[in-house]
């Protein structure tokens, strides 16, 4: 099933994001080669798709698990949260509808 990722970053955390981004994005990059990454991407904190030092606010992940706690752990492992970068995750299920 897909499960819905949101995050909240912590204040003023552009630079630990910058500093983990690579080991976030590999274990992204492990989910997609799985075909099980839907998408991934961060809100940026202003209105352009490179905010600079005005950083980002969180971020979304659509990805495919087995359960809602195999979800949950997964993204209590990324290393923006044991960083400090995330202040909070919250995991849905989500159901894609479109595009088909």
């Amino acid at each position: 099933m897909w499960y819905s990722i949101v995050t909240e970053d912590t204040p003023n955390s552009l630079e630990k994001r910058l500093a983990y981004r690579p080991a976030h994005l590999e274990r992204l990059t492990a989910l997609q080669e799985a075909g099980r990454l839907l998408l991934a991407g961060p809100f940026p904190a202003i209105d352009s798709a490179d905010p600079g030092p005005a950083g980002y606010t969180g971020s979304l992940i659509v990805a495919n698990f087995e359960s809602l706690k195999e979800a949950k752990n997964w993204a209590n492992a990324d290393p923006f949260f044991s960083a400090g970068v995330y202040a909070s995750v919250n995991v849905k299920p989500f159901r894609k509808t479109l595009p088909v």
